[in-house]
């Protein structure tokens, strides 16, 4: 739809300028998902430009093989343009939004915020330590940790469904059909959109070298994470349901998925932090860089100290390795709306927005 680009964001303004021009030029045509949705178009509104923002995944091939970047008087760096305007929007639709512009502005606020949790919980473990108990229960009590932590899964999980409602209220979003999860989930699950456009992967690290190597790690991430979070789902009904409290052995089920979770999970975080130092922060958000770096510590410090703390059974270092591990969580799990975890999600919105699109 035509648009005034006064009614834009600074950002969402600059982000039209080079989606515009890119739109004229169209060598970048089958990169990734962003090009066919963007040369579906004419003009852009807000609502375009979010859509085309969060479907970006930044490997910056365009980038590389535009001709039109610095010293060009044009000046196109779109993976930088489209992710200061993808930051932005998670910010706009945050709820509550003062939280939302502390964790994107400084990572700072993630270590605050988790040192914080691992002191209180240290003194939960001192001070709220059940007379009796087996495993982690005979260092914080089975009611204390549900008292804890349900309300800290809760409440940020309300936050993200608000923020994905203003979201695909935005984009035009409208009702989604089983065909639409299903695109949007097998590109989800392959990572299609990093492969790059002969499918070699993208340029991340560098201008010369293809390599799937973010693909892999976001992959690693994505799936230990889902390991992790059934391991929990399946402890949960296991005590619930079936009358069988923790702990577990190893070849039990929370085990069998979360120990391969932990695993995936702190070796695609070690990775993802291996790339992002080597990567052009200039081809990002600069200003958002050491949020992001905080986010990808702490998703990966929750996988390692789960490992650790398995490891330590039995062992005088089960109590600290608790209080740290459940800081890292209860952190995380606070955090998820207003840190890139969000990201994850408002992906998702965008590729079944997408899809939508493409299905007419």
């Amino acid at each position: 739809m035509p648009y005034d680009d006064t009614d834009l964001t600074p950002k969402l303004a600059e982000a039209a300028r080079q989606v515009e021009i890119c739109n004229a030029c169209r060598y970048c045509e089958g990169y990734c998902a962003v090009f066919p949705a963007m040369f579906k178009e004419r003009a852009f509104g807000a609502g375009d430009l979010t859509q085309l923002a969060n479907l970006c995944h930044n490997c910056r091939g365009c980038y590389y093989a535009c001709q039109y970047t610095e010293p060009h008087e044009f000046a196109l760096n779109l993976p930088a343009a489209l992710a200061e305007a993808r930051h932005e929007t998670w910010e706009r639709f945050a709820w509550p939004a003062a939280p939302a512009r502390l964790f994107q502005r400084s990572g700072v606020a993630l270590a605050t915020a988790l040192v914080f949790g691992i002191a209180a919980l240290f003194w939960a473990a001192a001070a709220l330590a059940p007379a009796s108990g087996d495993g982690f229960y005979a260092v914080l009590a089975h009611g204390t940790m549900v008292a804890i932590f349900l309300p800290a899964f809760l409440l940020p999980l309300v936050a993200i469904c608000i923020g994905l409602r203003r979201y695909w209220t935005e984009v035009g979003g409208q009702r989604i059909t089983l065909a639409h999860l299903r695109d949007a989930g097998r590109s989800a699950a392959t990572m299609r959109n990093l492969a790059g456009g002969q499918g070699q992967g993208c340029n991340f690290e560098d201008e010369d070298r293809f390599t799937n190597a973010r693909r892999h790690a976001h992959q690693a991430v994505m799936w230990g994470f889902l390991l992790c979070f059934a391991s929990t789902a399946s402890g949960t009904v296991l005590h619930y349901v079936f009358d069988m409290p923790a702990p577990y052995g190893l070849f039990s089920l929370p085990k069998l998925l979360g120990v391969p979770g932990g695993l995936l999970l702190t070796i695609g975080t070690a990775a993802l932090v291996r790339l992002k130092i080597k990567a052009d922060p200039a081809l990002g958000a600069p200003a958002l860089w050491g949020a992001e770096m905080a986010f990808v510590l702490l998703l990966g410090l929750t996988g390692l100290t789960g490992l650790m703390l398995y490891a330590a059974t039995g062992t005088t270092f089960v109590a600290p390795l608790l209080a740290i591990h459940l800081g890292a969580v209860l952190t995380f799990f606070l955090s998820t709306p207003y840190s890139k975890m969000a990201h994850g999600f408002y992906r998702m919105a965008a590729l079944i927005r997408d899809a939508q699109v493409k299905r007419g």
